[in-house]
């Protein structure tokens, strides 16, 4: 048996193939691909095909689908995951789940070092190397293109040199996907100014049709049912990618901070999980108390940034998802929504935890707030600020004719 055995996260495009014959020839090992489906949609078998061909002297597929959805994508749905208030997070979620499978197939098949296509650019390399090392700290990571500090026409120089099969597309940009999300980049993307060309999208289809209503139902924060259809979180996401995608629903071109210190330019397309954050943001908002929701603001924002770069192993997050799943006692009712142009607008929503009270809230005569608490509430809420500022004006007329020195 031979001890120079890699296990290669691959994808069977651009990146990863170059990868192959990077570790075939520059560190002279043997090379086992695996491809973990987080809901890609990808052809698995022409990616085992293209393994074999590349040289690899095994593959495997692991069908990660399901505990994608229900470990990462639910917790991401209960934080309302969203980097820098627009990224839900796709590829960020699905990078430690990658990595935790690829690790368990070095174990399994005595590697002694694991590698992927991620550049020196990317938030990429910084999730899948803190994530492995997490996992085992005496791993030998290899990154080619980063080794070899490789741009994109350097690696399709290196692909045709070395055989690598080549297509159109990954000629043109690079693509990302997994069921919760879509990302698209390089190419004429990279110019901040151009418009991004509808050849690109897969998911959202700009079409001009009658608006359409849909109610989610949540269960404890995570989403059950559409339109009183129980049904997996995974069907739904399915379902809401097509129904919300059909009405121009979930792209995002986003001017975005990187891990690694460079603004980028992101196009992402996400109709499912922009619909469900949505929906499960206003549905906090019914029940949560204010101060509840201040706070997991906080904390949402840090547990996106957190996810986004590459500490999903942290101990913080753990801590954080105990405050989060905690929230979600009362995360239970249904939402209702209008989609219509490119537009997710909550226009209804109910629970049995609502704190919202028509007595209270409305300015009909049957109302039983009684408004003559509010003069002594006012004169108690605002009494520092009144002082401050009586205190701001008196000191100016007190120093008139004082000379300093």
């Amino acid at each position: 048996m031979s001890n120079k055995k890699a296990v290669l996260a691959f994808s069977g495009g651009l990146d990863t193939s170059v990868c192959v014959k990077y570790l075939q020839n520059n560190h002279k090992m043997e090379v086992i691909t695996a491809t973990v489906d987080c809901g890609q949609n990808d052809d698995f078998e022409e990616i085992r095909k293209k393994s074999k061909i590349l040289g690899a002297i095994k593959h495997f597929n692991i069908n990660a689908k399901k505990e994608f959805v229900e470990n990462y994508v639910g917790r991401s749905i209960k934080a309302n995951g969203l980097y820098q208030g627009k990224y839900p997070l796709a590829t960020a979620l699905a990078r430690p789940l990658i990595a935790e499978k690829i690790m368990e197939v070095a174990a399994q098949e005595d590697a002694i070092a694991v590698a992927h296509g991620c550049t020196g650019k990317g938030n990429d390399q910084v999730r899948f190397d803190i994530a492995m090392s997490s996992i085992d700290p005496t791993i030998k990571i290899i990154a080619p293109i980063r080794e070899m500090n490789l741009t994109r026409d350097l690696e399709i120089r290196y692909a045709k040199k070395n055989n690598v099969p080549l297509n159109e597309e990954v000629k043109k940009y690079s693509t990302d996907m997994n069921i919760w999300g879509r990302a698209i980049e390089a190419g004429k993307l990279e110019d901040p100014w151009i418009e991004p060309p509808e050849e690109i999208f897969s998911l959202v289809k700009n079409k001009n049709i009658p608006a359409e209503y849909l109610e989610i139902e949540f269960d404890r924060g995570v989403p059950v049912a559409v339109d009183n259809r129980k049904m997996s979180l995974m069907n739904m996401i399915t379902y809401l990618n097509t129904k919300a995608g059909s009405h121009g629903i979930g792209v995002i071109d986003h001017i975005e901070d990187r891990v690694v210190g460079i603004k980028t330019r992101e196009i992402y397309e996400a109709p499912a999980a922009l619909t469900i954050l949505a929906a499960h943001k206003d549905l906090e908002q019914l029940v949560l108390t204010k101060h509840e929701l201040r706070f997991k603001q906080i904390v949402d924002d840090q547990w996106s940034w957190l996810i986004y770069s590459g500490l999903w192993f942290d101990p913080l997050r753990e801590d954080l998802d105990k405050f989060i799943e905690a929230t979600q006692n009362r995360v239970t009712g249904k939402v209702r929504m209008k989609l219509q142009n490119g537009s997710a607008k909550v226009v209804g929503r109910k629970s049995k935890n609502s704190l919202y009270r028509q007595t209270l809230a409305t300015y009909a005569s049957d109302s039983i707030f009684d408004q003559n608490l509010a003069k002594g509430f006012i004169e108690l809420w605002g009494m520092e600020t009144v002082i401050a500022n009586k205190l701001s004006k008196d000191v100016p007329a007190k120093r008139k004719g004082v000379k300093w020195k």
